[in-house]
Parts: structure tokens; C-alpha cells; sequence
């Protein structure tokens, strides 16, 4: 038997670690006992950062992960196309042009610019922002706050001309930068809100849908290409079943995590009361 091993940074609830789990279960059913996928759901909670993934899959550490598009654009400047904060497109009109010539021609990019093949395009999540200060209504709301951001100039440049003051910080010290209070806000899905405990500290968050986050499914390409051709075969077959497994997650998580929210004390300021035109304006800017 051949077994490859894929890794996340999420709790077991999270809809990446099952999208995971859903992966390595098609693999399962169609290899016959000829080829697993082990899965260790979070590398956090061995000490390491989440960031560290990337690494670990480009060295053969691991064989695969999931990971936010964000982190490639440096190296696949048309992934940017995803980190314009307050310019998302809607959700699925994102996953339409993923599944179509876009994403052939994103996935063929990261394969020439990097270690990775991709297996799928995932939903990251629709981006909210959450603080432990005040309502967040318009950009005179953010003035001075100290965001935690991804490690995407993009982004800060954006926050920082709404008036945030943007800080990097990676996701395994998130929930600890939080509850230190070393950041007043914090900008994530809201099922990354809950999954890490966040509405402890911040009972203020702000549907601002700033973004669409996209996770890419990937695998290290000298390991991949190395496969016989009918297991690379079963592992795409798996891969798109769990793609859309993962999708389908990922939407109704955002029904479930407002709901959580609301248990837990927290006041959501819904799109209809923020100022969403001035945001656009100020970001376009950035």
C-alpha cells in the first residue's frame, strides 16, 4: 500500500478537516486497499505554525495540505485577483469561474511557479471582521484599531487606508494575540471566529464580506507525478467529490456559526447597516 500524508491547521469541526477526512474516505473506496490518505488534522497542535504547512509539503515533509490562496500571490501574482479587499464577487460566481478556464489556468500558474499541483479549489470563507472595541458601521468606526491580517501586503495596504492598523500574525497565535488583547480586531470567516473561540473576547463583529476566501487543495508535484497513473486517477475522482463536500460545509457552517454567535452574547451588525460604499472607495485606494 502506498499512503500519503496530508495535513491542515484546523480543529476536528472545522469544514477543511472534514473536507480532509471526505478526501482520504473517496480515496479509500476507490483504491481497494492499493493507496491511503492519513490525515493529521492539525499541525498546531504539534507545535508547529500553520504556515509551516507550505514548507512541509514543498520539502516532501508532507505530502499535501490545504492552504489560503493568499500565500501563494507573491509567487502567482494572478491568484491577487482574490485579495482585493471590499471587491469580492459573490460566492458563486468565484466557484463558477474556478471550475472553469480560470482555474485551469491558476492551477497550470502554481504548478509552473512552484512545488504544488492542485487538486481543488475550496471555500475559505466569506470574511468578516470581529473586535473587542466598539460597532464597526463606517471607516471612522476603525481608526486605530490593530488588526490581525494574513501575511498579504495586498490586505494591509487596503486595512491600513480604512484606518486599521494592520499586524500579521499567524493563525496558530491568533486566538492568543485575541484573548492578550495584543490585537483589537481580527478580520476571518465566521466559522474561524467560533472554531478558535473568539466571540469570548470580541462580542462585536461586522458583516462586512470583505472577502471570498479561497483554500487551495494541494499536493507536492514530484511526489504526485511519481504515482502510477490509476491512483493519480482515484486521488482527482476523490478530490472533486471532496471539493464539493467541502463547498456545501462551508455554506451552511455560516448559517450554524451565526447562530453560535448569537448564543454566545455576541451583536452582528448586519450588511444593511454598514457603510459598505465608503469601504469600497477607501479600500480601492489602498
Amino acid at each position: 500500500m502506498i499512503t500519503l500524508q496530508f495535513a491542515g491547521y484546523q480543529p476536528a469541526r472545522s469544514v477543511h478537516t472534514r473536507a480532509l477526512h471526505a478526501l482520504s474516505d473517496g480515496v479509500a473506496r476507490r483504491s481497494a486497499g492499493a493507496l491511503e490518505i492519513a490525515v493529521t488534522d492539525s499541525v498546531v497542535s504539534q507545535g508547529r505554525k500553520a504556515a509551516d504547512l507550505l514548507s512541509m509539503v514543498e520539502r516532501g515533509e508532507l505530502d499535501g495540505c490545504y492552504f489560503a490562496s493568499s500565500y501563494l500571490a507573491g509567487r502567482v501574482p494572478a491568484l491577487s485577483v482574490f485579495d482585493q479587499p471590499f471587491q469580492a464577487g459573490a460566492r458563486e460566481a468565484v466557484f463558477a469561474s474556478l471550475d472553469g478556464e480560470i482555474g485551469e489556468l491558476l492551477t497550470a500558474q502554481i504548478a509552473a511557479a512552484t512545488a504544488y499541483s492542485v487538486l481543488g479549489f475550496w471555500d475559505n470563507g466569506i470574511r468578516h471582521i470581529s473586535n473587542a472595541v466598539r460597532p464597526v458601521r463606517t471607516p471612522a468606526d476603525c481608526a486605530g484599531l490593530r488588526l490581525r491580517t494574513l501575511d498579504n501586503e495586498q490586505h494591509q495596504d487596503a486595512f491600513r487606508s480604512i484606518g486599521f492598523r494592520p499586524m500579521y500574525i499567524d493563525v496558530a497565535d491568533l486566538a492568543r494575540a485575541v484573548a492578550d488583547g495584543e490585537v483589537d480586531a481580527q478580520e476571518n470567516p465566521l466559522t474561524n471566529m467560533v472554531n478558535f473561540g473568539l466571540q469570548k473576547y470580541h462580542k462585536h463583529v461586522s458583516l462586512t464580506g470583505h472577502l471570498q476566501g479561497i483554500a487551495l487543495l494541494l499536493v507536492n508535484c514530484a511526489r504526485y507525478a511519481a504515482l502510477p497513473a490509476d491512483l493519480r486517477a482515484m486521488i482527482e475522482a476523490a478530490a472533486y467529490e471532496s471539493e464539493a463536500t467541502q463547498r456545501a460545509l462551508a455554506v451552511a457552517e455560516d448559517a450554524a456559526c451565526l447562530n453560535l454567535l448569537a448564543e454566545a452574547g455576541v451583536a452582528v451588525i448586519g450588511p444593511e447597516e454598514i457603510n459598505l460604499r465608503a469601504f469600497r472607495a477607501l479600500a480601492a485606494n489602498g
